[in-house]
């Protein structure tokens, strides 16, 4: 049921993905605003590995190809946080346009991949493991408690979502990433380690949608 689950969720990405190509093509490349387009194709590669585990079998192609999840997530992840400051500024708040919020969330995203890479990446350590018919190679002593630089990211995306929806009346990334955060860390009674992904997926959306949102908005005109 979770590799169904899994290809499931590779697909939602692409679809997001594909939409987010979309929206760049229409409203421009050279923006923060297209971050999440990266972060998208990180988990279209992470959900197809983890489903095509059990297809690729366990060896030295599954490990290596599980090890390139742990760094797209190192270096895409923490790229959150510089999309949620353009959101903020893209909703008119005053002390985002200044050169020192674009720096300092430039530095927290460089401190968060610094971190990721130092404490995880580096002395990852890879170990095979069979859950609910899903073959995977996860780290074989992870860390105990939620990652660091996930709660950092989810702070990140809380606020601006507050922001939104006071400043613009925006609620839905606010709405996506406080489900995120209760949802990872509340355990579910359910026979799966894919559905918690779930939130995730919800997340992802919030966060595609805000984007097309705030475009739509641009277009209308500045926000008052």
């Amino acid at each position: 049921m979770d590799t169904v689950l899994f290809f499931g969720f590779a697909g939602a990405y692409t679809a997001l993905l594909i939409w987010a190509v979309a929206l760049a093509t229409r409203h421009g490349w050279a923006t923060p605003a297209n971050l999440p387009l990266l972060v998208l194709a990180g988990l279209v590669y992470d959900n197809l590995i983890i489903a095509s585990g059990r297809y690729i079998g366990e060896g030295p192609l599954l490990e290596a190809l599980s090890h390139g999840r742990f760094w797209l997530h190192a270096f895409l992840t923490p790229l959150l946080v510089i999309w949620s400051w353009h959101a903020v500024r893209r909703a008119g708040v005053r002390w985002a346009a200044r050169r020192w919020a674009a720096l300092a969330a430039v530095l927290i995203t460089a401190a968060l991949i610094a971190f990721e890479l130092i404490t995880v990446t580096a002395n990852l350590h890879l170990a095979a493991r069979v859950e609910y018919g899903v073959l995977s190679y996860s780290d074989s002593a992870p860390p105990p408690g939620p990652p660091p630089m996930v709660l950092v990211v989810a702070a990140a995306l809380i606020f601006a979502g507050f922001v939104l929806w006071r400043r613009q009346r925006w609620i839905w990334l606010l709405v996506g990433a406080v489900l995120m955060a209760v949802g990872s860390g509340v355990p579910l009674p359910l026979e799966s380690g894919a559905v918690t992904n779930l939130f995730e997926l919800v997340l992802l959306v919030s966060v595609l949608a805000t984007k097309a949102w705030q475009d739509a908005a641009e277009l209308r005109g500045p926000t008052a």
